[in-house]
């Protein structure tokens, strides 16, 4: 991804586009359905979001730092204490 998290600025090497036969899609605007849909995908266990990592709210200083490496796939979800 690009834009707001990961910066403006990406690598790409077009051949991946082509020699994969990959499409690349741009979008900054969805349909107001798009989100509660996608949760009940979600709950209905239809989809299920990658989760690279799962830290405690406490160790929030350890999940930015795993964030800015830039080294996982996924999600970086940080618990709240109940």
């Amino acid at each position: 991804t690009a834009g707001a998290i990961a910066g403006p600025i990406v690598e790409l090497d077009v051949r991946d586009l082509y020699l994969k036969d990959l499409t690349l899609e741009g979008s900054t605007y969805q349909d107001p359905e798009v989100f509660p849909n996608l949760v009940g995908y979600i709950e209905r266990g239809e989809i299920r979001p990658v989760v690279a990592a799962t830290y405690p709210l406490a160790d929030i200083v350890e999940a930015q730092h795993a964030f800015l490496k830039k080294e996982f796939v996924g999600k970086i979800v940080l618990v709240h204490p109940e």
